[in-house]
C-alpha cells in the first residue's frame, strides 16, 4: 500500500490538493490493516474460547468422513515443490496486493467506482474482523499440530501451535495421513510459501512465514482470503470485457484450492467466506441504490420549498 500511495502522490504532483486526497482517501485501507493486527487482542479481551473442533467436524460431515486438506496433501504433496506450487503461492500472495491495485486504478479513473469498491472492501473486512473477535477459530495447520488434550477449553495460542506437526499422535485433530507420495512428509504441513523456494526466492518465503507468525493466528472463520477474492471477482464482473470473466472464475477457484491444499483453511471456512461476501455485497448494493433515490427526494423537497 505504501508503494501504491507513493506512486499516486507522484502522479498528483502539481495538481492542487490532490496529494492531500491521497492520504485522506487511503486512510480506510490503513485502518483495516491496523484493525486486523489488533483483532487477536480483541478476541482475548472479550474472552471467547477458540473453536478447534467444529470446523474439523463440519468438513468431515461435508465430505463423508474425509478431511479435504489431508486428502489433498496425501495425493499431491511432493518432497520438493512442483512448478504449480509457484502458481498457488502467487495466487495466495495476490490477496495482499490485488485489492490495492484495483483501488489505485479506480482512484485514478473513476471516483464513484472507487467509492463503491472502498465501501465493499472496508465493509467486508471490518465485518470479518468483528466475527474473528467474537468467534476465534483455528486453521487446519494448527489443528494438525495439536491433540484434543492440548486444546481443551479452547485456548487461542497453545504451545502446540508453535511446534512442528511431525510426531504429533494420530495426526492431531485432523487425523493421520494414510498415504504419501514418495519422499513427502507424512504429516499435514503449512506449505503456502514453498512455491517461492522453487524460484530461490527464499527471502520472500521467509517474509511470508514471518508475517503469518505476527498476525491473528485464529482468524480462520470466515476465510477473508476467499471472501475478498470472490467479492473482487463479482465487483469486476460487469466492469471487464466478457473474455476476462473466465479468468475471474478461475482466480476464485484456484484461491479456494490453494487455501485448502496448503492447510490455511477448511472448506467450510471458504463457504462461509463466500456467504459473507454475498451478504456484504447485497448490503452495499442496497445502500448504493438507495442513495440516488434519497438524493432525488431531497432535491424535489428543496425545489418545492423554493
Amino acid at each position: 500500500m505504501l508503494y501504491i500511495c507513493t506512486g499516486l502522490l507522484a502522479a498528483s504532483i502539481g495538481r492542487g490538493r490532490r496529494m492531500l486526497y491521497v492520504i485522506r482517501d487511503w486512510l480506510p485501507f490503513a485502518l483495516v490493516l491496523v484493525a486486523y493486527d489488533l483483532s487477536r487482542g480483541a478476541a482475548t479481551l472479550i474472552g471467547r474460547p477458540t473453536m478447534w473442533h467444529w470446523q474439523v467436524d463440519a468438513d468431515r460431515w461435508l465430505f463423508f468422513g474425509t478431511i479435504p486438506t489431508v486428502w489433498l496433501q496425501e495425493r499431491l504433496k511432493l518432497p520438493f515443490p512442483p512448478w504449480w506450487e509457484i502458481v498457488i503461492s502467487t495466487v495466495y500472495m495476490s490477496f495482499f496486493i490485488l485489492p490495492y491495485v484495483v483501488a489505485a486504478v479506480l482512484w485514478l479513473r473513476d471516483r464513484e467506482e472507487w467509492k463503491a469498491f472502498v465501501r465493499l472492501f472496508v465493509g467486508l473486512s471490518f465485518t470479518a474482523l468483528i466475527i474473528y473477535a467474537l468467534l476465534p477459530a483455528a486453521p487446519p495447520w494448527a489443528a494438525a499440530r495439536c491433540t484434543p488434550a492440548d486444546v481443551a477449553g479452547g485456548p487461542s495460542g497453545p504451545d502446540c501451535m508453535f511446534r512442528p506437526a511431525r510426531g504429533v499422535p494420530d495426526g492431531g485433530l485432523l487425523g493421520a495421513m494414510q498415504t504419501t507420495r514418495d519422499g513427502a512428509n507424512s504429516w499435514v504441513e503449512r506449505i503456502v510459501g514453498r512455491g517461492w523456494g522453487k524460484l530461490n526466492l527464499h527471502s520472500a518465503s521467509a517474509l511470508i512465514d514471518q508475517g503469518q507468525a505476527s498476525v491473528n493466528l485464529v482468524a480462520a472463520i470466515p476465510s477473508l482470503h476467499a471472501a475478498l477474492t470472490v467479492a473482487i471477482a463479482a465487483f469486476l464482473w460487469t466492469r471487464v470485457h466478457r473474455n476476462w470473466r473466465s479468468l475471474l472464475v478461475t482466480y476464485v477457484l484456484v484461491m479456494a484450492f490453494t487455501l485448502v491444499y496448503t492447510a490455511e483453511h477448511y472448506v467450510v471456512d471458504i463457504l462461509l467466506g463466500w456467504a459473507l461476501a454475498a451478504v456484504v455485497m447485497s448490503v452495499t448494493h442496497w445502500f448504493e441504490t438507495r442513495r440516488p433515490a434519497e438524493a432525488t427526494s431531497a432535491e424535489r423537497t428543496a425545489s418545492f420549498v423554493m
